[in-house]
């Protein structure tokens, strides 16, 4: 079966799951994408800040998608969006999360465990700059509720704009923020859906034909 007819089979059953999903092979951001970044750029502008969307970066055995990367004079905010409905029940040191929706059970990747390797790319990338510098942020931007206590670092979407607005100790200059996104725009691989299928085959290959 052709690679883009399995991504939007892909994409199509995580909707139907309560999850987020990208309408057109060309949209590279899904609703939850979207309205974070909306909230993002209403809220957190220039000299200050700097949104980077869909960003795609080179691994020694492959790529990885940030969803997001906010750098600002306060730090850089690796983000991961969860566009889930229903209940989630989580744990911070579990591998999996639970999603239940419609009584139907379903497991997913840890996204504290999922954001953690962005964050180690974006610290390599920017290896002049403190590792504390560099913040891991998991957004859930759907309905979702938590009816487990919702682990440090994750928050929804309501609350994104209050949890980046108390990171306020200067960490960079205006012209050392220029130059991490110079760096970073510099990495990331075009925007383009053949980077979204090579991305794809090659998760398919680290985890064994499963993504």
């Amino acid at each position: 079966m052709d690679i883009l007819i399995c991504i939007l089979i892909g994409l199509a059953v995580g909707f139907a799951l309560g999850r987020g999903s990208r309408p057109f092979a060309f949209s590279f951001q899904n609703d939850g994408e979207a309205r974070l970044s909306s909230e993002i750029r209403a809220h957190f502008g220039a000299p200050d800040y700097h949104l980077m969307n869909h960003v795609t970066l080179q691994l020694r055995d492959g790529t990885t998608q940030v969803d997001h990367i906010l750098v600002s004079r306060f730090g850089v905010f690796v983000i991961e969006t969860k566009n889930y409905n229903g209940w989630i029940f989580a744990n911070s040191k579990h591998a999996n999360w639970t999603q239940v929706l419609f009584k139907r059970k379903s497991q997913f990747q840890n996204p504290i465990f999922q954001n953690l390797l962005h964050v180690r790319v974006v610290q390599e990338m920017l290896d002049f700059l403190p590792a504390d510098c560099v913040k891991s942020v998991v957004v859930f931007t759907g309905e979702a509720e938590f009816k487990t206590e919702v682990p440090h670092g994750v928050v929804y979407l309501s609350k994104l704009v209050d949890h980046i607005r108390e990171q306020d100790i200067e960490v960079m200059s205006q012209n050392r923020m220029q130059f991490c996104v110079g760096r970073l725009e510099t990495a990331r691989l075009a925007i383009t859906n053949q980077t979204d299928v090579e991305h794809i085959e090659n998760l398919r290959r680290r985890h064994g034909g499963a993504v």
